[in-house]
């Protein structure tokens, strides 16, 4: 399923994925920031894939981009985590904001290589905007789950003023009253440094704001959060398809099976091989459906202003839908791999036990229930999916 073959991104996609599985292990065990490894993502040229053509970038179509989130979620998801977050960065300053901010921010990325971080978690209501008087207005407050932030060049920001009004500002990460805190420490998703960022009377000037048209101010703009669920689903099914992988290559490297089995090896074994054919079924479902909304989504993205509610709401169910398959799978997946790589294969060296951690974290990023309860409501009233920045 690779949309990446005899592509400019081809080469360098695989020279950075095979250094990063080099050291996966070693680094989820470490945790903090992986700045070497963020380093080749910014020489390699992959953070200009979704950029429009016309302003430098690849011009590649979501799905292709999200197709290497999945290829390097295989190896390192939160790596995968990084790479598509600033991409999403990217997504909100075109839905967002004007031509003119389009134009800038997208070409000084390619000109200076940024890579964007994330401080804009509309849940987080502990930043406040203030007016400055001048238009603009100045964030203070502290911001949770700031994936990327640290060794960000640039940040989207997020706040809310007196009013109770979500404003989004994009601000280069070193400005003064800027401190990103190196305190993200969870079991699973050891990398994407999703920590604390800190504003203290941080100036964002007017032409800072993504306000015109601002946020999901149009179905096309509210494209944003179905993005963002799509970046879930492919994270979620390329952690399924990299346990998958490391457990066969832990069953075939095996040569003594069960004492109670007639098998010669492990992998003539007909429970081994029958639950490499729950495997298979699970993750190929999910990928078919994962496909398919991302289909539609390239599609939807094309129709840009002229974008329906009704044609929005068709995507929506079919990224919710791809993203309870994706996220059923790969928990599913990463947890009985175990089953088929016995005891041996727990050793902490090896820390095989990742991929169930990584996906067991990012899953709740947003509760799978309302994802499901969202179908539920399609299914029996014909209800589509209310926009937000979760739907």
């Amino acid at each position: 399923m690779s949309r990446t073959q005899d592509a400019p991104w081809t080469e360098p996609l695989e020279a950075v994925l095979r250094e990063w599985a080099q050291t996966a292990a070693a680094r989820d065990k470490a945790g903090g920031t992986a700045f070497h490894e963020r380093r080749l993502l910014r020489e390699s040229g992959l953070l200009r894939m979704s950029v429009p053509a016309e302003l430098g970038g690849d011009g590649a179509p979501w799905s292709t981009t999200l197709d290497v989130v999945r290829r390097m979620a295989q190896v390192d998801s939160s790596l995968a985590h990084l790479f598509a977050f600033h991409h999403l960065q990217l997504a909100t300053i075109r839905l967002f904001g004007s031509a003119t901010q389009i134009r800038h921010w997208l070409g000084e990325t390619v000109a200076q290589g940024w890579f964007w971080g994330n401080a804009l978690n509309p849940l987080d209501r502990g930043t406040r905007a203030l007016p400055d008087g001048a238009g603009g207005y100045v964030f203070d407050g502290r911001k949770s789950f700031c994936s990327g932030a640290r060794d960000s060049d640039q940040l989207l920001a997020s706040a809310f003023d007196g009013d109770g009004r979500l404003l989004i500002g994009a601000t280069p990460t070193n400005r003064a009253g800027i401190t990103v805190l190196d305190d993200w420490d969870n079991m699973g998703q050891r990398q994407t440094d999703s920590g604390t960022v800190i504003f203290e009377r941080v100036p964002v000037a007017v032409d800072e704001l993504l306000l015109h048209p601002g946020p999901l101010s149009s179905p096309f703009a509210t494209l944003r959060p179905l993005l963002a669920q799509s970046i879930l689903c492919h994270i979620y099914l390329g952690i399924g398809e990299g346990a998958l992988q490391a457990a066969r290559d832990a069953t075939l490297a095996q040569t003594r099976p069960w004492i109670a089995s007639q098998a010669e090896r492990p992998a003539e074994d007909p429970y081994v091989i029958a639950h490499y054919g729950d495997f298979w079924v699970a993750l190929e479902g999910a990928r078919l459906l994962v496909e398919r909304a991302m289909q539609a989504f390239d599609r939807a993205w094309q129709r840009g202003l002229a974008l329906t509610e009704s044609e929005r709401g068709e995507v929506a169910v079919a990224v919710a839908t791809s993203k309870v398959a994706a996220a059923r799978a790969g928990l599913d997946v990463a947890n009985r791999m175990f089953e088929v790589t016995g005891a041996r294969s727990t050793t902490a060296a090896l820390r095989l036990d990742r991929f169930w951690r990584n996906v067991r974290v990012h899953t709740l990023h947003d509760p799978l229930d309302y994802k499901v309860r969202e179908l539920g409501d399609w299914a029996l009233n014909g209800r589509i999916p209310k926009p937000s920045f979760y739907s």
